[in-house]
């Protein structure tokens, strides 16, 4: 009679419950990602934008799409300011636009600055909070209009359109130097005319910043005018020629868009988007 060994019988494995629930979660995010894909560039920057890429990639391409009615008629007016003779004069002057809370500290200095070049220069002061009191006689009477203006909001948009409204309105101004109450002339009177009048550029803050302080700010609501490609972030302080002067003042366009729904709106923004803009970007 032959005798059966015992049969063992071996516990079962017990399976790896957290790496089962650690893929799960993997996968459902991975999900997630491709069907609902980041839709805010600062989303990645929290993350790493080499995790964002990918998705991306995914992502049919976007074909070519017709304007819109509003990006037509902007495109005729801007082409047409773009290609006629600006009107040359023969008193050229700078327009120097200060945008302050209140009084100017520094206006003694400015009028050591502009000593001796009258008829070369004009000034323009929007005080947003506090009628100003001028220590300079160059600085009495050229108060204009003034409205509130809160930091980043469309208001100083509107502030700096009105000045530039003004200063359009003397057919010598050719060039619009926007200043704040803390700006302080380093160079001569001299060099600063030469040097502006002698180019036909423009002077802005305009740079790419793909952080949450920059494209981090975009919205989607600004499609389909506006693209996140073609957001910038940048200072709202410029010097510009009177045809981009008129350019600004002339779009309705870009500026509805900024209005509704940019978070922190500089000048900067609205400027690089002015088709056919000629810019000297400060880095």
């Amino acid at each position: 009679m032959t005798v059966m060994p015992p049969v063992r019988h071996r516990p079962a494995a017990k399976r790896p419950m957290w790496i089962i629930v650690l893929l799960c979660l993997v996968c459902v995010v991975l999900i997630g990602a491709y069907v609902y894909p980041p839709r805010h560039y600062s989303q990645c920057y929290l993350s790493a934008s080499s995790v964002c890429t990918p998705f991306k990639d995914w992502l049919p391409s976007i074909g070519r799409r017709e304007k819109t009615d509003d990006e037509i008629i902007s495109a005729a007016v801007i082409r047409d300011i773009l290609g006629m003779p600006m009107s040359t004069s023969k008193n050229p002057k700078i327009a120097f636009m200060f945008l302050t809370p209140g009084s100017l500290p520094f206006e003694k200095l400015w009028e050591k600055f502009l000593q001796g070049h009258e008829g070369r220069y004009s000034i323009y002061v929007h005080a947003s909070r506090q009628k100003p009191v001028h220590t300079s006689s160059l600085f009495v009477g050229r108060d204009i209009h003034s409205d509130a203006v809160v930091w980043g909001k469309i208001s100083m948009i509107d502030a700096e359109k009105r000045l530039l409204a003004n200063a359009l309105e003397d057919a010598d101004n050719q060039f619009f130097v926007l200043l704040s109450d803390s700006c302080v002339p380093l160079h001569s009177f001299d060099y600063v005319f030469n040097y502006l009048m002698g180019t036909n550029i423009s002077f802005i803050d305009c740079f790419q910043d793909p952080g949450p302080h920059g494209n981090g700010r975009y919205s989607l609501e600004m499609l389909p005018e506006i693209e996140e490609r073609d957001f910038r972030k940048g200072a709202q302080w410029f010097a510009i020629t009177r045809r981009h002067a008129l350019l600004i003042l002339a779009d309705n366009l870009y500026y509805k868009k900024f209005k509704l729904y940019c978070k922190v709106c500089f000048f900067s923004r609205l400027l690089s988007l002015v088709n056919g803009l000629e810019i000297y970007q400060v880095l």
